[in-house]
């Protein structure tokens, strides 16, 4: 430890000389250094520039511990990793101990009695930034002894010390987390006797395991997350410790589909080479926020960010599937779409009404609907009445699954006016994605209530629907 006094921040500093650099300070040193420098403070956090990002940096910059409050699939827990981002790249512990502890002002009683023994020939380890984040994901299972430690007689009868020592515990998730940060995800799932065990040894320093009083002053950021709907479905946070929780910060999905799109393709895992055509990708993505709206499907479960994420990589899987067995170039289409119906039923906790009409309907409903919302809003003016007469005529349509591209961009050349609007959608000269837009564009008729489908098959709308529009029978 000598070599380390004669370091900038260390110079002149001696043992127990009672100045201590908490963690909180350090986060906030960064972060106001990474404010002034104008560089990037939570990498990979796309949405919240204007809502979530500046109560964060409020709450770090006031040196608070905050919890993070919203919906599944809302980056919660992302935000908190980056919070790593904000400490040191390395700092000095006292090695040989369970706890990362101060190497000039211990708090642990083995910190203290190496450094009362040692002086400035104490060893001392580095810990990396990546080491001082400690998460756990809170269950009505989880004890005091998994968070703060549990009385350990063996260790006690090895040291020769009574059951109430210090040094005869076995620590826990939070003292191992000192000198960095302790993140507790769905914190209402927590049971009240191990909430207030948290607040007592953060707040007070103190704690009782087994009947003995304990006292550890810890350094530790505390930061949370949790659900609203956990808040009257499964528990809720005792009063003293919300009480002493600095901010509370509610996230939200994306307030628009750009946002969701680059957040989804910034998570999506596909092969190289799949072609993702634009108005895909934001049929996707139009898809989850349709099932946020829809009656059918349960808000305060919410909808996950996970569901166009999980759909754009079956969707592509799909598209690569075909390509590697039927030689197609793998561009991905609507018929992907369908073909991701797994990722998107197991993303949605549904209401009665969708219960009694099932989850794969439900989701072939959004789908619908999603399509004729992305189709309206660039091609609504589209003239489409030839290719709608032509339906009306009693005409059917079976968009071709598989095969050359060419050739399926010669049958739907048989339907007025789909190969110019797909040229038009597509912006593209390659045949595969011209496929790809005519596909679209039925689907986009058909979420529009202008044809009807059944699979593959596109024909004229219901009776009933085109009497809803105003049409007649020709």
């Amino acid at each position: 430890m000598g070599e380390l006094l004669q370091t900038e921040g260390y110079a002149g500093r001696a043992p127990f000389d009672g100045k201590i650099r908490l963690v909180q300070d350090e986060v906030r040193e960064n972060l106001t250094r990474k404010l002034r420098g104008g560089e990037e403070l939570f990498p990979g956090v796309v949405g919240y520039d204007d809502t979530v990002i500046p109560q964060l940096v409020n709450a770090l910059l006031a040196r608070q511990n905050f919890i993070l409050l919203g919906l599944r699939g809302q980056a919660k827990s992302r935000i908190l990793r980056a919070i790593t981002g904000l400490l040191d790249e390395e700092v000095p512990v006292i090695a040989g101990v369970d706890m990362p502890d101060d190497v000039l002002n211990p708090v642990g009683a083995e910190g203290r009695h190496l450094l009362e023994a040692h002086g400035l020939d104490l060893p001392i380890r580095w810990l990396p930034r990546a080491d001082r984040y400690v998460e756990k994901l809170a269950t009505p299972d989880v004890t005091v002894a998994d968070l703060v430690g549990d009385v350990d007689p063996i260790k006690a009868a090895r040291l020769g010390t009574s059951l109430g020592d210090v040094r005869s515990m076995h620590f826990g998730l939070l003292p191992r987390a000192n000198r960095g940060i302790f993140a507790v995800n769905e914190l209402a799932d927590l049971s009240p006797k191990v909430q207030v065990a948290l607040f007592n040894i953060l707040q007070e320093g103190d704690v009782q395991i087994k009947g003995y009083p304990v006292r550890l002053e810890l350094d530790v950021m505390l930061v949370f997350s949790a659900n609203p709907e956990d808040y009257t479905a499964r528990g809720k946070i005792v009063t003293p410790l919300k009480d002493r929780i600095g901010s509370e910060i509610r996230t939200h999905y994306p307030t628009d589909v750009r946002l969701g799109m680059d957040i989804t393709a910034q998570e999506a895992a596909r092969a190289e080479g799949v072609i993702v055509p634009p108005f895909i990708a934001e049929l996707i993505e139009e898809i989850a926020f349709q099932a946020r709206e829809d009656g059918r499907v349960d808000k305060l479960s919410g909808v996950s960010q996970r569901l166009p994420i999980s759909l754009m990589e079956v969707a592509a899987a799909n598209a690569e599937r075909r390509s590697l067995v039927a030689g197609d170039a793998p561009v991905v289409r609507v018929s992907d779409v369908y073909a991701g119906l797994p990722a998107i039923t197991g993303k949605m906790e549904l209401e009665y009404e969708g219960e009694l009409k099932g989850a794969d309907n439900v989701a072939r409903d959004v789908i619908r609907k999603a399509a004729g919302a992305v189709y309206a809003r660039h091609y609504g003016s589209a003239n489409t009445r030839d290719l709608e007469k032509w339906f009306e005529a009693g005409n059917v349509f079976r968009f071709p699954q598989g095969g050359d591209s060419a050739a399926a961009l010669k049958a739907a050349g048989e339907v007025p006016g789909l190969s110019d609007l797909a040229a038009e959608v597509a912006a593209s000269s390659d045949d595969a994605v011209r496929v790809s837009a005519a596909e679209f564009i039925l689907e986009g008729l058909y979420g529009r209530k202008k044809l009807s489908r059944a699979e593959e098959l596109y024909a004229a709308p219901e009776p009933e629907t085109r009497q809803q529009r105003g049409g007649r029978w020709n």
